[in-house]
């Protein structure tokens, strides 16, 4: 009997069965080459949107006639209800750039005579990665997609109006009078991802980080030799041999005072709330120990509860010389692992470090 028909008979989870099996899953690199296209496609973690639903179809006026009967009656038909414009949160979707600004359902159709109805109108779905939060036009938390599949109706379609046949009494046997179908709903909202990868990386400005992404992922952030090159967030997957993939972020720079708003500040600090870990990324070659006094400040300082998540402190640029000679005296000070995402060294021991931080959650 083989192990795996035990695993699959006793329905065990991956995670029971790499438990079971002391199975330290490794990260593979693709063989895919990297895109070559001039266009990059940037992470939109925050947009305005305007949700118009769909306004619902009037009503019919109609009496029937027939060969044995002239005045039958009333039979107008109802209109249909118009489309609902609704928010999902889906894993499939990881950033808002395929939002439109303005999101607009159909209307429903008009009725018709012979007591047929008019045909509802289809809802709107907009898929939205899980952790979007939705703010109306004064700044309020409507809404906060935090678990996969839920749901926010975001403006809701006008009703169908009733036609003539509804308005049929005892005392009127001929009304000649339908509805008119409801406006439906046009609100204003501001949708805000703060889940946007499971681990992410934090450190100063030119420390490395869009560096180290493109050698663990095929993201393309853009590379160069002065601060402050990435200004929107780039975010890439790491595969793993046994078909997990852990999301990790490049955050822009942060500088002292980006609780404060300095920088780029809170607009990319709010990110780092929902991440299962976080990996300090230091410059070796600019004194290592106040980088992260001065990182791990600002987290405090903007929300003291990240102080207990999980977290990695790595030493970058380990190729250089210098580097090389005070990285014992931080280890005295400081657990840190040392790499060179440039070279590649020790890439592969912060990968299983990565894996190590997902799985504990």
């Amino acid at each position: 009997m083989s192990l795996s028909f035990v695993f699959r008979h006793l329905k065990l989870s991956t995670k029971q069965i790499r438990n079971y099996c002391d199975y330290q899953p490794k990260a593979l690199r693709s063989l895919k080459p990297k895109s070559t296209r001039t266009t990059v496609q940037f992470y939109v973690d925050s947009c305005r949107v305007r949700a118009v639903a769909g306004k619902g179809g009037d009503g019919c006026i109609s009496f029937l006639s027939s060969w044995c009967k002239e005045y039958a009656g009333p039979n107008g038909g109802d209109g249909g209800h118009g489309g609902h414009v609704i928010f999902q949160a889906t894993h499939t979707k990881k950033s808002l750039n395929h939002c439109s600004s303005v999101i607009t359902a159909k209307d429903g159709e008009k009725g018709y005579d012979k007591d047929c109805s008019g045909k509802n109108a289809q809802h709107v779905i907009i898929s939205v990665p899980i952790g979007t939060l939705i703010r109306d036009s004064n700044g309020c938390v409507v809404c906060d997609l935090e678990q996969e599949g839920a749901m926010f109706i975001a403006a809701r379609g006008g009703a169908g109006g009733r036609g003539n046949k509804f308005f049929l009494t005892d005392t009127e046997q001929a009304p000649n009078v339908a509805e008119y179908g409801a406006i439906g709903e046009t609100v204003q909202y501001f949708l805000e991802v703060r889940s946007m990868a499971h681990v992410g990386l934090i450190g100063f400005p030119n420390a490395g980080k869009s560096t180290l992404l493109r050698a663990v992922t095929r993201a393309r952030p853009t590379v160069a030799p002065y601060p402050f090159t990435t200004l929107r967030p780039h975010i890439g997957m790491i595969p793993y041999d046994d078909y997990e993939q852990v999301a990790i972020a490049d955050l822009p720079g942060l500088i002292p005072g980006s609780h404060k708003n300095k920088g780029l500040g809170i607009q990319f600090l709010q990110h780092i709330e929902r991440c299962k870990g976080l990996i300090f990324l230091l410059d070796g070659s600019n004194d290592p120990l106040e980088q992260y006094n001065a990182l791990n400040y600002e987290l405090t300082q903007y929300n003291v509860s990240l102080n207990e998540r999980q977290r990695c402190v790595v030493i970058n640029k380990i190729d250089l010389p210098e580097v090389k000679k005070t990285l014992p005296k931080i280890r005295e000070k400081l657990d840190v692992i040392g790499i060179s995402a440039k070279t590649g060294l020790n890439l592969q021991e912060l990968l299983g470090i990565i894996r190590k931080m997902y799985d504990s959650v």
